[in-house]
């Protein structure tokens, strides 16, 4: 039973959400700037890369390092709790990538 207050529940939580997966694995290969993170994902706002990197920090996935430099440099980096995440991301991931074509086949007809 995935109770409110169940830990299970607490981690779906945190990797449900497309966002904060992408950005945990983009983070994978060490500190990035928020436009390097754009560049590399595709597809997310500014906003919305400010608003997953700030879900992410809240809950110890990521730190966040300001430097004091003209103009100010900001760079993201994961926490080893975050880094944690990094192998069932990717086995999610290969699963993903051996049933993506069933799951589309199963929508499919579902429309039909």
């Amino acid at each position: 039973m995935f109770l409110a207050d169940c830990q299970a529940r607490l981690a779906f939580d945190l990797i449900s959400n497309t966002w904060n997966a992408v950005v945990v694995w983009s983070l994978r290969h060490g500190p990035r700037r928020p436009g390097q993170l754009r560049e590399e994902i595709g597809g997310i706002s500014p906003k919305v890369l400010t608003e997953t990197l700030r879900r992410l920090q809240f809950n110890g996935l990521v730190t966040r390092r300001t430097y004091a430099e003209a103009p100010p440099r900001v760079e993201y980096e994961l926490t080893d709790l975050g880094r944690t995440l990094l192998h069932p991301i990717g086995v999610f991931g290969e699963w993903a990538f051996e049933h993506a074509d069933d799951v589309m086949a199963a929508q499919d007809r579902q429309q039909s």
